[in-house]
């Protein structure tokens, strides 16, 4: 089961990248989705997903305009949760053709609760997100190959991130 956590800012989960990708864990091991509160748009072919007043909604939790050469980037339509970008291999997974590094517009029949137990987030979690994910929030997961998942989930939650098991730390 990968490490998840959401936060409740784009700043938080830009720090939690950063020191994930400072204790060795790769692009590819990591999934980001986040919310901006407006609608996205995504602009053809550069994997760049956007918001209504154009800003890329990924980059600045990112470091750039993909989340690692390859990747999945999508602009995904949730029913009851809105417009998000995500980037990673929940994208790839949510929008089959988003699985090379351009942008796909998407809109999935089902919830996001469906998305992410899909990609192996257990159901308490995948709810608790669900519930969080308008109005700014950020989820970010990190595969289950990662060899040390105690100091993932450390870096996550130190960060500002939190579970339905791990409550948001003040």
């Amino acid at each position: 089961m990968p490490a998840s956590a959401i936060f409740d800012n784009h700043a938080q989960a830009e720090r939690a990248v950063g020191d994930l990708r400072g204790l060795g864990v790769r692009d590819s091991q990591m999934s980001v989705i986040a919310h901006h509160g407006g609608t996205t748009t995504t602009r053809s072919g550069d994997g760049e997903v956007t918001d209504e007043h154009h800003r890329n909604v990924l980059r600045g939790i990112i470091g750039g305009g993909a989340l690692g050469a390859g990747l999945g980037v999508a602009a995904l339509a949730i029913p009851g949760v809105g417009p998000l970008a995500a980037a990673g291999a929940i994208a790839a997974s949510a929008v089959p053709e988003a699985i090379g590094i351009g942008a796909a517009l998407g809109a999935i029949g089902g919830s996001l609760n469906e998305v992410l137990t899909k990609h192996g987030i257990d159901e308490a979690d995948a709810t608790y997100y669900n519930d969080r994910m308008k109005d700014g929030a950020v989820l970010v997961t990190v595969e289950d190959d990662f060899a040390d998942s105690n100091q993932v989930t450390e870096i996550l939650h130190r960060n500002g991130g939190h579970n339905a098991t791990t409550p948001r730390m003040i």
